[in-house]
């Protein structure tokens, strides 16, 4: 048989014209991806890498400890070369004694390596094994710099976790097994339907690429997710606030309003009626308000954490009071909207104002003096980029925020999902949490800078007091009875800084549960799942170590623990209220308009 004909590769001659009609396509998107590069919006360079100092530093230090301790440098090196070299040696004898095969020890497991070829065969074994070695001598010599600033050392840390993942052979084509297989079964339509999906990510961003995580297309707000039935029953320029209907015959005579992080979107809390803590909330005789942000752009470049508070806390105190005809309310504050709680309670401490019967934190720092995974982020190098972007585009792009948040877990969220869509050209998941994770908001210019430098950078509220509408707001005089939820394994509020702060309270009344899980996974924990347990230990004055070694472990959700609390602090029961009154008519169903607005997106 001639090549032509498929003897030399295997392909029928049906086959490899299939295959190249498939990669003739490539070429139209071609076209469509160099035109989506060519407008490309852009971004501020230092929001994509630490500037040259960081390295120097690292360096500096490096090179300081081989002078002083030669050995220990001179050891680290042998021990990479030896095990390169060893390692290239077996590979050679295998194939010179004609087995292709991997060695009998095809290295350490690694989740990104399921394959089994990753195993089995020499060629991608090899390049496994080799792979896991480079990144084992790269992070030992991160991790042997010593004479180098501790924060300094947690950025040279990431970064070098950056490259070594960004480097992993699954990430090209040409040292990804799952992407040649399926490459070849599909004659190549796997690679074009992927560089489709690139094209279309591209096109979606101005140029900029933030992967999809989840099929856009298979949801819809108020159809099959946000569906707990409510009404938007005020809007100004900053909030849509929504009352949920009553879901039992009689509710507790104080109401409670629930304030999201403005950084995501609200629904976070009702995806779906199984996991829905709105849903929930109402069965429990709550009368329940929820802020919905509204999603800002250019015009809202000169709005600050003041105008959050003006405008989102007081003004939905104010709506809620009125509704209910009540003088208090429960609030909770979800993570950067816990944040700026505490600075409203602190603002109404000094303003004799009672308005907040308790409140409850959800996954919220309060003190920043340790700024954990985010260390790399608050540095001034990367702060004074955000900077220069906002002071060109008034605010600050959702996709920045996301690609900030994703790169904290680049494999999982990165990654991985490239693989699956841009290399295997596989759809992505119609999965909920990945949708809203993707769903993200812009912030205005004025209030990242005053978030990111005084509170994260500075530190303010916990130390000295942070100055806002004529007041220095300070975290000792929060003084209401108040709960904390934080999650054991947090990577965006460390439960340890969370109990930190709380600590730092001048509330008698305090109660600390940390939760199982994450900081979304934690939070979202129905009790019908009896998926993650909860710790309590009614000693907040103990380091948090100690606090943790002498807590209880309770099985199950933290939910009707945190329900209970509330209950003792919402008064006494009295019949459902309707949603709205004459003054508040229903302006439109929830989950409001808001919620699905992308300005400038």
């Amino acid at each position: 048989m001639t090549t032509a004909e498929g003897s030399n590769t295997g392909l029928s001659s049906e086959h490899l014209d299939r295959l190249t009609d498939n990669l003739g396509k490539v070429e139209a998107l071609s076209k469509r991806l160099v035109e989506v590069m060519a407008h490309k919006s852009g971004h501020n360079p230092a929001l994509d890498a630490p500037n040259h100092q960081l390295f120097a530093n690292a360096a500096a230090a490096y090179w300081a400890d081989a002078v002083n301790n030669p050995a220990k440098i001179i050891e680290q090196q042998v021990a990479f070369w030896g095990k390169t070299v060893t390692h290239f040696a077996e590979a050679q004898q295998a194939l010179a004694k004609g087995a292709l095969k991997a060695p009998d020890d095809p290295g350490p497991a690694d989740p990104r390596f399921k394959n089994p070829l990753w195993d089995t065969h020499p060629y991608f074994n090899f390049i496994k094994q080799q792979y896991l070695i480079n990144a084992k001598a790269i992070q030992d010599a991160v991790d042997s710099v010593e004479d180098m600033d501790a924060k300094e050392k947690k950025r040279l840390t990431y970064f070098a976790r950056q490259i070594v993942d960004l480097m992993a052979p699954t990430n090209f084509l040409g040292t990804n097994p799952d992407a040649l297989e399926k490459a070849v079964a599909t004659d190549g339509q796997s690679l074009v339907a992927g560089l489709e999906n690139l094209v279309r990510d591209l096109e979606a961003n101005d140029g900029e690429l933030v992967v999809r995580l989840a099929d856009e297309k298979a949801f819809e707000l108020g159809k099959n997710i946000a569906t707990s039935p409510g009404q938007v029953v005020y809007r100004n320029r900053m909030i849509e606030l929504i009352q949920y209907e009553a879901a039992t015959e009689k509710v507790h005579e104080i109401p409670l309003v629930i304030f999201p992080p403005w950084i995501n979107k609200f629904y976070i809390m009702d995806l779906k009626a199984q996991n829905s803590l709105i849903k929930w909330i109402t069965e429990q005789g709550f009368t329940l308000f929820v802020v919905s942000w509204v999603n800002p752009g250019i015009e809202y470049a000169d709005v600050g954490m003041e105008d959050y508070i003006e405008e989102g806390y007081l003004a939905a105190f104010r709506e809620i009071k009125a509704i209910c005809n009540v003088k208090q309310v429960n609030a909770v504050g979800y993570c950067i909207a816990g944040t700026t709680l505490s600075l409203v309670l602190s603002l109404l401490k000094q303003q004799g104002d009672k308005t907040v019967k308790s409140a409850t934190f959800f996954t919220a720092l309060t003190d920043f003096s340790e700024q954990g995974e985010f260390t790399p982020f608050l540095s001034d190098d990367f702060i004074d980029g955000i900077e220069s972007e906002i002071a060109a585009k008034g605010y600050l792009r959702s996709y920045i925020m996301a690609r900030t948040f994703s790169y904290l877990r680049s494999n999982d969220l990165v990654y991985g999902p490239a693989i699956r869509s841009y290399m295997l050209g596989e759809t992505p998941p119609a999965f909920d949490l990945l949708y809203w994770n993707g769903d993200g908001t812009n912030l205005p210019g004025k209030m990242a800078v005053q978030y990111l430098r005084g509170l994260c950078q500075g530190n303010k509220l916990a130390d000295g007091g942070f100055d806002l509408l004529g007041h220095t707001l300070k975290l000792s005089e929060v003084d209401v009875p108040l709960c904390s939820i934080a999650c054991e394994t947090d990577h965006i509020a460390a439960w340890r800084d969370c109990y930190r702060g709380v600590q730092q309270m001048g509330s008698k009344d305090r109660t600390f549960i940390m939760t199982q899980s994450g900081h979304i996974a934690g939070i979202v924990n129905p009790p019908s799942k009896n998926k993650y347990g909860h710790y309590t230990n009614e000693d907040l004055s103990l380091p948090a170590s100690d606090w943790l070694a002498g807590a209880e472990f309770h099985e199950g959700s933290w939910w009707p623990r945190w329900g209970e609390w509330l209950k003792a602090r919402s008064g006494k029961q009295i019949p459902a209220r309707e949603v709205g009154d004459s003054n508040h008519p229903a302006l439109v169903a929830a989950p409001g308009t808001y919620v699905r607005n992308k300005p400038n997106a």
